[in-house]
């Protein structure tokens, strides 16, 4: 049975974009399977993993794709953890999955395409929008259980994360890609007391490691370390 000092204890939960893939074609790979962090990823992860040594993390979780994986590795090592996998943490489907999908490639100029383009809203070519905050306020809510009291590490994508988060500050769902601040191997920061979000932070441990187009509202530019998928 909870007591009162259960329900106002106060639980962190970190939400954080995992590190930079190789994907040297630029492919938006989603879902797909074999997409593993870069070198560079690889120092992203580690330097997040310095950032939170000596914070109370109990719990670290990630989605199943690699990674993700690979992103939380160094994080749960340090403080003596396993990685748990939830799948509902898992890159939001899309229909352009495994095709080049990005400034300068004319994705959006082929008809064929067009179909999927009618509703920005929902969105028309991938997971619906409320479907998204569904599945990670329920996977946030467990990561929250789980480190009760404590910090939980939650290693997801761009675009779930940056939904959820949206939905919790009571943004519209609906956005441009360009103006997520959802940053490669951020942390967005949840604080619960007892089952209720009161705060909501942001930082990027990462952001001398990060490419300058890639940051958080940068311009697109064409050929250049295409991050589709994230």
């Amino acid at each position: 049975m909870s007591t009162r000092a259960d329900t106002q204890d106060i639980t962190v939960v970190h939400l954080m974009r995992h590190g930079e893939v190789e994907n040297p074609e630029g492919i938006l790979y989603g879902r797909l399977p074999g997409y593993h962090l870069s070198d560079l990823g690889r120092r992203m992860a580690e330097r997040v993993a310095d950032h939170l040594a000596s914070r109370d993390v109990t719990y670290v979780v990630a989605s199943p794709l690699e990674r993700a994986q690979e992103t939380a590795t160094p994080i749960a090592k340090a403080h003596g953890l396993d990685v748990a996998t939830d799948g509902r943490l898992i890159e939001a489907a899309n229909v352009f999955e495994g095709k080049t999908f990005g400034v300068g490639d004319g994705a959006l100029r082929r008809p064929a395409n067009w179909k999927y383009l009618v509703n920005p809203f929902k969105p028309s070519w991938g997971e619906p929008y409320i479907d998204q905050v569904v599945r990670m306020t329920a996977a946030l809510n467990a990561a929250k259980d789980a480190a009760r009291g404590h910090e939980a590490v939650v290693v997801s994508h761009q675009l779930p994360i940056w939904i959820v988060r949206s939905y919790v500050e009571r943004r519209r769902l609906w956005h441009d890609p360009r103006k997520r601040q959802c940053t490669l191997a951020s942390l967005t920061t949840f604080t619960y007391q007892g089952d209720r979000i009161v705060s909501v932070g942001y930082t990027e441990p990462a952001r001398d490691l990060v490419p300058a187009h890639l940051l958080a509202g940068a311009k697109p530019v064409k050929g250049q370390g295409k991050a589709f998928g994230a």
